[in-house]
């Protein structure tokens, strides 16, 4: 739902409002529209891959910059982009369950099934944790234990 100015006046929430659709976008691209009890239905895609797919690059750039809504990111843009820490990447590379992960980092499971299922994103802290998880696990486990 797009929120116009009439619809912000005389106490009415757009983000309370029953037309609200809340959609869930998972890491791998899927999409899934969350219904009021929680399940998550999923939702089919409008884009014409088979067009895309027969493009060019040129004809693809093209394209992307013909779009005045989201125009393509400049160089700068770009190098102000910082990674953010991919938990179930992490947790792969560790070869640990989501379990064994969240026990070993002290971390909430549910916190952990949140962010690999792209329902969270980690906060500022969580993110730097992980960066440090990422870079030397065996020294956070250690530093944990004491």
């Amino acid at each position: 739902m797009i929120a116009d100015d009439s619809s912000l006046r005389e106490g009415h929430d757009p983000v309370n409002d029953e037309s609200t659709i809340r959609v869930l976008r998972l890491a791998d691209g899927r999409v899934f529209q969350e219904m009021d009890d929680g399940t998550l239905r999923p939702m089919e895609s409008k884009m014409d891959w088979t067009r895309f797919d027969s493009m060019t690059e040129e004809e693809i750039e093209a394209d992307a910059l013909s779009d005045p809504d989201n125009p393509p990111w400049t160089d700068e843009e770009l190098q102000r982009l910082r990674r953010i820490p991919n938990a179930k990447q992490i947790r792969a590379k560790l070869q640990l369950t989501q379990e064994q992960f969240a026990g070993n980092f002290n971390l909430p499971l549910g916190t952990i099934r949140d962010w690999e299922l792209g329902r969270r994103q980690p906060d500022t802290a969580a993110k730097n944790f992980l960066r440090v998880i990422e870079h030397n696990p065996d020294a956070v486990i250690e530093a944990l234990k004491r």
